[in-house]
């Protein structure tokens, strides 16, 4: 467990570590939550208030469009756009009915990425015929262990349109297609990696269809002028993202299928999704911005009344969002919504308006509709695959390889190659990682609080802004009577639950307590951490600091599981994440304790223990005049955090390393000899000073190398 005190301890080899105190959490978790719960409703009121708001004309909307849309390519995990590669279709078998006849089709979108689909055709047509690409939600057919795929669940939609004129092609989602890959990454799995890979499956299932009107372009039945794109729940978002990246659809009614973030983050309906609902949200969209990218073309937005996932207030404010740029456009007549009554379920109310539409805007027509949606085939009869699934299959591990991971970089032959390198790293971090970032950040407004001292250690207790409704504890230890503009050097550490737990106990192993500053955390008193505490102020005149970022000691929120995985979800919906706005706290954490009289000249040194610790090394990337930065068991790859978004695009905790040794001494402590080969090769190349970057083996003897 993180020891505040003995982790100094360990760098200079004064004392051995000692044993962690016993700890417990109460169930009193009311102030964390009210207050992560005000800061969601805040950012999102934020982006809310800024989306479109900058669309004041249709020149504006011409000027930005394109813009925009690369945007929402990028967040999609599709900037740079994939190759088109070979579809190399299969037609594995056909079913037949007597109006129509269904083609069991697959073809890779990309190698080894497998779409499988049931192609409806009337048998009775002149010419060609509009067509349908109908993007399936969620929903499963399996039995005894074999995936069918959704396009069994929703066939009766592509035999309602070849019924009645149309071909339409059904496909897969990726969860529930005949080979099962995943949408559930950050919720069920545990996935952070994705945020930091960049990856959404949403993105896969964008450029599925994108592939799938690749493929229906070859089809000589298809007509490539009228193409429509419909689907429900799931394939109701994957109708959105087809409909806002692809010209080719040329009328789309997504059906349950968006709702704003308001409805997302504030109301919760984040959790009753899965990843493939949302982009990774780089740019801080609200949704009406992706729905907007549809215009002028026709777009019904169809919901019904008691959908509790896509509930009608946030539907409602995005169709008004969206119809101020269609009048812009003067189309408001392309333009429809309808609502009807139920709950989130595949209504025929919901597909009559559905087909009403398609016949009005890709027909020309308006007929009565008389045949109902009904399902004609066994799920055998439509299976695409046989008893072999590929071998050469990538969908159920499509979210190691969809997004490109930055390689490791040519180390610098000189000064200025580095020069370049970082700059280029530090644009990628301030514009695809921290643009959640306060742009305008308030005052730090720091407020001291009761100073406590017990035997030779004196406790001084502040507050500070982070950021608006984040205000976060700083405590300052130093030898009692002893001016803080005296001290040798000040660490900032930036504790973790374990970390702040230790803390509090060994403070009150001195009958020390700091007032307001428990927040759900009990300790048990040790006294042999304030015993080694105090020995160390006796022998050093150093000031030891602490930070707990947000979610932790006192601003900590539920503890269930369910709870700390959905707060981390509504972050990435926000265009953020959890570790990467505990850097920001870490960095303002490291301003306000300049603040603290008589610390403002006092040499500053940074500290953390795993996940903190790579929050500290990027921390003291943004903080002027960090002395010295020591890493306790940092992860290897960001792939085990901290967790930003986008992060490894661009560059790996390696190349942060490097960056945070040219500005700072790096000491490195961790269990076993070797690795970090880029930052050493670095030091190296530029021949950097060797005290920049020291890796210590925890055990060994270690040199006072202040």
């Amino acid at each position: 467990m993180h020891r505040p005190a003995s982790l100094l301890l360990i760098i200079l080899a004064t004392v051995a570590p000692v044993l962690a105190a016993d700890t417990r959490a109460t169930t009193d978790t009311s102030s964390g939550d009210r207050v992560i719960d005000a800061y969601f409703r805040s950012e999102t009121r934020r982006l809310a208030e800024r989306c479109l708001a900058d669309i004041t004309s249709l020149d504006d909307w011409k000027a930005r469009r394109g813009e925009y849309r690369e945007q929402l390519f990028e967040m999609l995990g599709l900037s740079p756009r994939p190759p088109r590669t070979p579809l190399k279709p299969v037609i594995t078998g056909r079913a037949d009915h007597p109006d129509f006849t269904v083609e069991k089709i697959q073809f890779q979108s990309r190698p080894g990425l497998y779409v499988t689909g049931n192609l409806y055709l009337p048998k009775k047509h002149q010419g060609r015929l509009p067509t349908i690409l109908y993007v399936c939600g969620h929903g499963q057919v399996k039995k005894d262990g074999v995936s069918y795929g959704s396009k069994v669940h929703y066939q009766h939609h592509g035999g309602w349109f070849a019924r009645n004129g149309y071909a339409c092609l059904t496909i897969d989602t990726l969860q529930l297609g005949e080979i099962e890959g995943i949408h559930h990454g950050t919720y069920r799995y545990a996935k952070w990696w994705w945020n930091a890979r960049g990856y959404s499956p949403a993105g896969v299932e964008a450029w599925n269809c994108i592939r799938a009107l690749d493929y229906l372009q070859t089809r000589q039945e298809i007509d490539g002028e009228r193409i429509g794109v419909t689907g429900r729940s799931g394939g109701g978002a994957y109708s959105w993202w087809i409909g806002a990246l692809d010209d080719r659809i040329r009328v789309a009614v997504p059906v349950a299928g968006i709702t704003d973030l308001t409805n997302h983050v504030v109301d919760g309906c984040v959790e009753g999704h899965c990843d493939c609902m949302f982009q990774v949200n780089t740019f801080g969209w609200d949704y009406a911005q992706v729905a907007a990218l549809l215009a002028p073309r026709p777009l019904l937005i169809s919901n019904s009344d008691k959908d509790r996932i896509f509930p009608l207030d946030g539907v409602v404010r995005i169709h008004k969002q969206v119809r101020r740029i269609y009048e812009l456009h003067g189309q408001s007549k392309q333009l429809g919504l309808q609502i009807t009554e139920g709950p989130h379920k595949d209504t025929q109310e919901l597909r009559v308006h559905a087909f009403h539409w398609f016949n009005r805007f890709l027909k020309k027509q308006d007929p009565l509709i008389t045949d109902t949606a009904v399902k004609f085939f066994t799920p055998e009869q439509l299976r695409v695959f046989g008893e072999q699934l590929p071998a050469d299959e990538k969908n159920t591990e499509i979210s190691e390889t969809f997004t490109a991971r930055a390689e490791t970089p040519t180390v610098p032959g000189s000064a200025d190659d580095w020069a370049r390198q970082t700059a280029s790293w530090r644009e990628a971090l301030a514009t695809r990682s921290f643009r959640g970032w306060p742009s305008h950040p308030d005052g730090l407004d720091l407020e001291q609080g009761p100073m406590v001292t017990s035997g030779d250690i004196t406790a001084r207790t502040f507050w500070f802004n982070s950021q608006a409704g984040i205000r976060l504890p700083l405590v300052v230890l130093h030898r009692k009577g002893l001016p803080l503009e005296s001290l040798d050097l000040v660490v900032l550490n930036t504790v973790d639950d374990g970390g702040w737990t230790s803390l509090l106990a060994s403070l009150a192993g001195g009958g020390l307590s700091l007032p307001g500053m428990a927040g759900i955390t009990r300790v048990e008193p040790d006294k042999a951490e304030f015993a080694q505490t105090e020995k160390m102020f006796q022998s050093f005149k150093w000031g030891m600091a602490y930070v707990a970022p947000r979610g932790i000691g006192p601003t900590a929120w539920g503890q269930a599981e369910r709870r700390q995985t959905q707060v981390r979800r509504r972050f990435m919906l926000l265009g953020q994440t959890l570790d990467g706005m505990r850097t920001w706290d870490a960095v303002r954490g490291a301003g306000a304790l300049r603040l603290v009289d008589g610390l403002s000249q006092v040499p500053l040194w940074m500290q953390g223990e795993k996940t903190m610790a790579g929050i500290t090394l990027y921390a003291s990337l943004f903080v002027n005049d960090v002395r010295r930065v020591d890493l306790h068991h940092l992860p290897k790859s960001h792939r085990n955090g901290p967790i930003y978004l986008n992060v490894l695009r661009f560059l790996d905790i390696p190349q942060a390393i490097a960056m945070a040794a040219e500005r700072s001494a790096v000491r490195i402590y961790q269990a076993e000899a070797g690795g970090w080969k880029y930052p050493r090769q670095v030091a190296e190349s530029l021949k950097w000073d060797k005290k920049q970057l020291a890796i210590r083996v925890l055990g060994a003897p270690a040199k006072a190398d202040r």
